[in-house]
């Protein structure tokens, strides 16, 4: 699948390029915001009201923006922008690489490797912070994809201000490396699952760009 594909289906506002599934929030809001802009000239109060519902409106659109980017090479790429978290042994030999995906940065979130997906997974659960330890049990959808290293699994994980994951494709999709496959709204946390004897090329620390920083190495 051309990675034009997937982007191609994204919601859009004045020319701006948005995250799909940003409507709900955004289209409420930029209209509050346009219409006490309007009614500013006539009432201060309405000027008043103004100042704070236009930077609500460009703070959302800030939020949901979707950059195109220029898909990296190499075997497994960031899932996410945001900073590593932990990087973590996992009993079966897997490596989990947690990355904590703040308001400020992208919220789309995009295929690891090029595959399949054989599952998408909803989990319910609660919603405390992506960097307490308990957020591993927070509502979350769960992604594995049929891809040339095996079963990969990548979890998406709310947190205490994002309370929906959006996901793009269904089970059965074929991806490409870099597609867009869903959302979390105002952040929270990816966590990727690497294989035994795949060494991981990131930090603690380290800050990620969703398909163009490398999480591999050969």
């Amino acid at each position: 699948m051309p990675h034009s594909q997937t982007s191609a289906h994204r919601d859009s506002l004045s020319g701006v390029r948005l995250a799909r599934g940003a409507s709900p929030w955004l289209l409420p809001t930029v209209a509050t915001a346009a219409l006490s802009l309007l009614r500013a000239r006539k009432s201060k109060r309405a000027a008043a009201i103004a100042v704070p519902t236009t930077a609500l409106a460009a703070g959302m659109l800030w939020f949901f923006r979707d950059p195109e980017r220029e898909i990296a090479q190499g075997r497994v790429i960031s899932p996410a922008d945001g900073v590593v978290q932990s990087i973590m042994p996992w009993k079966d030999g897997r490596t989990r690489v947690a990355i904590f995906m703040s308001p400020l940065n992208v919220h789309v979130n995009r295929a690891p490797l090029a595959g399949t997906v054989t599952s998408v997974e909803h989990i319910p659960g609660g919603f405390v912070p992506a960097f307490n330890k308990e957020s591993e049990n927070n509502e979350r959808v769960v992604w594995h994809f049929d891809t040339e290293l095996g079963d990969i699994e990548m979890v998406q994980i709310a947190g205490a201000v994002a309370r929906r994951i959006v996901p793009y494709i269904p089970q059965g999709t074929k991806v490409e490396q870099g597609d867009r496959i869903g959302l979390i709204r105002f952040g929270s946390r990816v966590d990727i699952y690497l294989p035994e004897g795949v060494e991981v090329a990131v930090e603690v620390g380290q800050t990620t760009t969703a398909g163009v920083t490398r999480i591999d190495r050969d």
